[in-house]
């Protein structure tokens, strides 16, 4: 299976998409870790781009290929990047589970991203005017949404286990 958590940086993707991880014990790419362990590696001129989540999709697909469960930590902020976990999940063969995280109560968020401290050394995280110049394009396809400004990140890791014990039936 392959469990996609998207959303802004600072609703809590990370918080809740480690915890399912750890409780399916399935392998937890974040973004966040292989873009930075790119900028540190010096190999590019200028922005990673797109190449963080190419490095990641091919991940996915590597692990999920040899039959583990993957769950993804990424902003997935446009529809090429969403249409590329699809993809990794068709030529699998998996489920593909998108989960879509929010927070949207605007103090609580930015309080959030204002006392945020990396836990990956080098990483600098975005403060709260890049986090709201960010290009977000609305979600079209099927996904479960939190909402982090109501729910506990408890509440919110139960309601995605919830939701892939119903997929099983």
């Amino acid at each position: 299976m392959l469990i996609v958590f998207s959303g802004l940086p600072g609703t809590g993707k990370t918080t809740i998409s480690r915890e399912v991880a750890r409780r399916r014990q399935a392998m937890h790419l974040r973004i966040d870790v292989i873009e930075q362990a790119i900028r540190n590696a010096g190999v590019l001129a200028g922005e990673v781009g797109t190449a963080g989540y190419a490095v990641a999709n091919a991940l996915a697909e590597a692990n999920l290929a040899a039959g583990l469960t993957v769950v993804a930590d990424c902003v997935n902020p446009v529809r090429e990047s969403r249409e590329a976990w699809q993809a990794v999940a068709a030529r699998t063969g998996v489920p593909l589970v998108q989960v879509l995280v929010v927070c949207s109560d605007a103090a609580e968020h930015r309080r959030r991203v204002e006392e945020r401290v990396s836990d990956l050394p080098g990483l600098v995280p975005p403060d709260w005017a890049a986090v709201t110049r960010r290009r977000f394009e609305a979600w079209d396809g099927p996904h479960l949404r939190l909402e982090t400004a109501w729910l506990s990140p408890g509440e919110a890791v139960a309601r995605v286990e919830a939701h892939l014990d119903a997929m099983r039936g």
